[in-house]
């Protein structure tokens, strides 16, 4: 079976206060084509699929656009829900989306319930943990209030059912902060008064883990992965290649996971100059589509500059003044790093004047010493 990996797509979620459904809707079409190229036979999503627990009519309209598009595909999808979303609500018509092929695992209820999927090997549990937020499940699931407590529990029921059944290869989907994995800054933070990371163990004796809520792809092992958010959702996530895993199962578990990269639907930029030099200059050329962060150096801020500047970068979102004060301060810190007080104070004589005499260098030591037995070694000026 050819299952592939997705997660925390965010749809309504807006970029600096630019709309960004057209984006994620091209990027859940890339998705639907990849399914028809690699031939998946299952789609899992790993929670966040929207960005708010009560999404715009918009951007419930783009997310079934996109998943329809990948069930025409051929793939069916298992979904669970994430802490941005409202688990009742997304989960609301389960039953009737389920003969659809669109299996919705938002329910404490469900946990130990899987999808099970038949291939030529037999059959594929797949289980859909919903995002657990302790407070709220803890008596539900008879354990203690933290992530770790509550996850354990769940994997307690599943681990109880899986025995029960016959050889079955298994896979779990869940959205959690595994220890071991690199968050960024456009994930919200699951901690509620305790520790919000759980060790990857919790999930052992599984064949693959699907896991959601970090958005950069990562690899906690061979068969637990994150496979990151569809789009990034802040600059902080320049860097980032976003992808999505397709995982293959054979008769005795986990055989290959493939990595695929999405598409870079707009490219993501910070620029730092003039307002003079960004507007003219033909290097800047490259970053015209793109969403950009500008840090302007001029010594004023320029009048109307994100006007201007829209001008030639249509997608400009952030602007903001470097400050000059500081980075000369940061500079000259890194210049004296290492030095003696009798360098830095023959130095700026050379930068103010000319290179001291030898007489003056002497004159520059006999100040130093002075000084310095003027002062206690615990930085104390001694009284007269």
């Amino acid at each position: 079976m050819r299952i592939l990996h997705t997660s925390d797509w965010h749809i309504g979620r807006t970029f600096h206060g630019v709309d960004l459904l057209a984006d994620q809707l091209a990027a859940l079409l890339a998705i639907a084509d990849l399914v028809t190229e690699t031939g998946v036979d299952v789609v899992v999503l790993a929670g966040d699929v929207y960005d708010r627990a009560i999404p715009s009519a918009d951007a419930v309209s783009t997310c079934m656009a996109g998943l329809e598009a990948i069930r025409a595909a051929g793939a069916q999808l298992v979904v669970s829900s994430g802490n941005h979303d409202s688990a009742p609500r997304l989960g609301a018509g389960s039953s009737f989306a389920a003969a659809g092929g669109l299996h919705l695992r938002t329910d404490l209820k469900q946990i130990a319930q899987p999808v099970e999927l038949v291939d030529e090997h037999g059959p594929v549990l797949i289980y859909g943990i919903p995002y657990l937020e302790p407070e709220v499940t803890r008596h539900g699931l008879a354990c203690g209030n933290s992530h770790e407590s509550v996850l354990t529990a769940a994997m307690g029921q599943i681990r109880a059912d899986i025995e029960s059944r016959d050889g079955a290869r298994t896979v779990v989907v869940a959205h959690a902060f595994v220890v071991g994995g690199e968050p960024s800054e456009s994930e919200r933070s699951i901690s509620v008064g305790g520790v919000e990371t759980v060790p990857a163990g919790v999930f052992a004796g599984v064949d693959y883990v699907a896991l959601g809520h970090l958005h950069s792809p990562q690899t906690i092992a061979e068969n637990v992965r994150y496979s990151g958010s569809v789009l990034p959702y802040s600059f902080a996530e320049t860097s980032h290649r976003k992808a999505v895993w397709v995982v293959d199962l054979d008769a005795q578990g986990l055989s290959n996971v493939e990595r695929h990269d999405l598409p870079i639907i707009r490219g993501l930029s910070t620029l730092t100059a003039s307002l003079e030099e960004l507007l003219t200059d033909p290097s800047f050329a490259t970053y015209e589509d793109h969403y950009i962060s500008v840090l302007l150096t001029d010594a004023v801020r320029p009048a109307e500059a994100m006007r201007k500047l829209k001008a030639r970068f249509p997608f400009a979102v952030h602007l903001d003044l470097v400050n000059q004060q500081a980075m000369q301060a940061l500079d000259y810190r890194r210049r004296v790093k290492g030095r003696t007080d009798l360098d830095i104070a023959r130095g700026f004589v050379a930068d103010v004047r000319s290179e001291p005499t030898i007489g003056e260098v002497a004159w520059l030591e006999s100040a130093l010493a002075q000084d310095d037995r003027q002062v206690e070694p615990t930085g104390v000026a001694k009284s007269a």
